[in-house]
């Protein structure tokens, strides 16, 4: 029978992080907090609208295979109530462990290291192909801006294989050049410091609303009721499908969370912010795609630049520039976002011994983990400039979906176990939203492709070699285990 510790919160592969410490400011070397309420909201709606709207509603609607069509804005609510579900178990856990990591941090305070390191280790993988994702669409904006003002680069400046205008041979590009050198802006914006970076930030969010909210005002008037007939092309299976793809546009809030350590008042801050990001952008993303499928019937919506496409197709040129210009700009705040939280999961693992220290390094004066940021920004530059936006699409969204099945029965588990915790927001109708989360997140694993299962199941096999044979040892809570079963009992410092 196994005892609990009053350091780690149980042992072997039950220890967990304890709360109780969890909320202590980090020791020396720990990140630094600049972020207020609008601040924080401003990276959620940035990495909630973006490439949902400009790179994945077209393609949602003209699918190939099973194309949504019109019904593509219930792709978009189905999948905003299943993240909404989850979302409010965010809320109450960002209300209650103040600290960087998200999930992660949850699970390992509640569900134990395994499960931690798990998700863990699958964040960073699906966060860091979801900024290769984003980088590939922008790429897509820029070669339909060049078009427009006629202009023409070497073709190794062009896009990834797979995005060849007409003309061009298959497979004749190599590098997406374009995608590589945004992925790295990224990576050195946020190595400047939150506080500059935050600021560039929250610019190109309010770019990027007016961008959406020029898209709704100019596009009302050219939508024609024709368009919506049939409104499910491929029945309710290609709305499903579509809310499947699209769900790792609604969930920016997640990769937001993990930089609670960053706020200036967490435990106040956070859960309005998660709250307020999704909400303001599913609104947005709804009438958005009303006007979308309304200006351009599904089956001649361009895949690769939708918006700037449909204005050009009814004569606003101009316009069309203008949202092509502002999607270029405002998707980086997607990139932004998702390589903000690849890089805190990265440092959480790091400062809690399930990576090697040298990742969790932070920079002595701008108090940021530069050398992870800089590692998983090289990664996403890499996946960016060699896959085209399918492939890259693929490796995401299963981890995502398993990181809410474990926050929402995570906050379950931990109302039951500590109901007494201090927590600054508790989400209503206890244990139905979060049981509402699990079930949306399990039916829409269902929808994803078998090659998607094939690449997570291999990222996990090589994950649980890490684990087994490096994290598990060097663990901060397993040299706590070792240090109490020595009879040598650590100083109670904050894990």
């Amino acid at each position: 029978m196994t005892t609990s510790s009053p350091t780690s919160g149980g042992t072997g592969v039950f220890r967990r992080l304890p709360i109780e410490h969890i909320a202590e400011e980090p020791a020396e070397g720990g990140l630094k907090r600049t972020l207020g309420l609008w601040q924080l909201t401003a990276i959620g709606v940035g990495g909630i609208i973006g490439a949902g709207i400009f790179a994945l509603a077209g393609s949602v609607a003209n699918h190939k295979d099973h194309p949504a069509g019109p019904a593509v804005l219930i792709s978009f609510l189905i999948a905003g109530v299943a993240s909404a579900a989850a979302a409010l178990s965010y809320a109450e856990f960002a209300g209650l462990i103040p600290r960087a990591g998200s999930a992660y941090t949850y699970g390992y305070a509640v569900l134990g290291e395994p499960i931690a390191w798990f998700i863990g280790w699958d964040l960073l993988l699906e966060y860091t192909a979801i900024v290769s994702v984003v980088a590939i669409g922008i790429s897509g904006y820029f070669n339909a801006l060049l078009g427009y003002l006629n202009i023409k680069l070497p073709l190794w400046m062009s896009g990834a294989p797979g995005t060849e205008p007409a003309g061009v041979p298959s497979g004749s590009y190599k590098i997406d050049l374009f995608a590589v050198l945004l992925c790295l802006l990224i990576a050195y914006v946020l190595n400047r410091g939150m506080r500059s970076a935050a600021r560039f930030e929250t610019s190109l969010v309010y770019l990027k609303v007016g961008i959406v909210l020029l898209v709704i005002v100019v596009g009302v008037f050219h939508i024609k009721a024709g368009n919506y007939q049939p409104f499910f092309p491929s029945g309710l299976a290609g709305a499903f499908a579509g809310a499947a793809t699209v769900f790792f546009a609604v969930f920016g809030y997640d990769a937001m969370s993990t930089a609670a350590e960053e706020s200036t008042d967490s435990q106040r801050h956070m859960p309005k912010a998660i709250l307020y990001s999704l909400a303001v952008s599913m609104v947005l993303y709804v009438l958005a795609c009303l006007v979308l499928t309304g200006m351009v019937r599904y089956s001649d919506i361009d895949t690769k630049a939708a918006f700037s496409s449909a204005f050009a197709s009814v004569g606003l040129n101009a316009v069309a520039i203008v949202i092509a210009v502002g999607a270029i700009l405002g998707i980086l705040t997607v990139m932004f976002t998702f390589l903000l939280g690849a890089s805190r999961v990265g440092y959480s693992m790091s400062r809690d011994g399930l990576l090697p220290a040298w990742f969790g390094k932070t920079h002595s004066t701008r108090q940021v983990p530069s050398r992870v940021t800089w590692v998983l920004g090289i990664a996403s530059a890499v996946i960016a400039g060699l896959l085209n936006i399918n492939e890259a699409a693929e490796l995401t969204n299963i981890g995502i979906l398993l990181a809410f099945i474990v926050v929402c029965v995570a906050v379950i588990v931990l109302r039951y176990r500590q109901p007494d915790l201090p927590r600054a927001f508790r989400l209503p109708w206890m244990p139905v939203v979060p049981i509402i989360g699990v079930a949306f997140s399990i039916w829409l694993i269902a929808f994803l492709e078998a090659k998607t299962y094939l690449r997570f199941i291999i990222w996990f096999a090589i994950g649980l070699v890490v684990y087994l044979f490096y994290s598990r040892r060097h663990s901060r809570l397993a040299l706590v285990e070792q240090a109490e079963s020595e009879g040598n009992p650590p100083r109670h410092e904050r894990p």
